[in-house]
């Protein structure tokens, strides 16, 4: 900070010597130190004040950078979805005014024959006299075996 050699120093103590006296001359230093210890926090707090305020401003010009990023981006998805937008609204009117068209109905040239109807089942009860001639299966596991 300041480029004081020794000598310099030297002479600045015998002047305070002769100037202060050498029963004031500690309580002076002590107070010249403790003012000098207040003037480098001082210095410190400024310099870490101008520090922070440096990183803010930083901070608002990269929000500010990002927030416009992010409406170019925001501006551009718009546009892209308002072509695929425009795009199927194109094909979904192609496919209707395609189906209209073709949408004719078709004469029928020949006849179609109706499926055969399935044989009837019997829903009787066992015992009675449509099985009265089979004999019932038997269930495994139900009867005497043999072994």
């Amino acid at each position: 900070m300041f480029d004081f050699g020794f000598s310099e120093l030297i002479v600045i103590a015998v002047v305070t010597l002769i100037v202060v006296g050498p029963e004031r001359l500690p309580k002076v230093a002590r107070t010249a130190g403790h003012l000098l210890g207040r003037l480098q926090r001082y210095v410190s707090d400024v310099k870490s004040d101008i520090k922070r305020e440096m990183q803010l401003e930083e901070l608002k010009a990269l929000q500010q950078q990002v927030e416009q990023q992010a409406r170019e981006l925001e501006s551009s998805m718009r546009g892209e979805a308002a072509k695929i937008e425009a795009d199927v609204n194109k094909t979904v009117a192609e496919v209707k005014s395609g189906v209209t068209v073709d949408a004719a109905p078709v004469p029928l040239t020949h006849a179609v024959e109706a499926p055969a109807a399935p044989a009837p089942m019997s829903l009787a009860p066992h015992g009675d006299a449509a099985s009265a001639g089979r004999e019932p299966a038997a269930v495994p596991g139900s009867g005497p075996e043999k072994a």
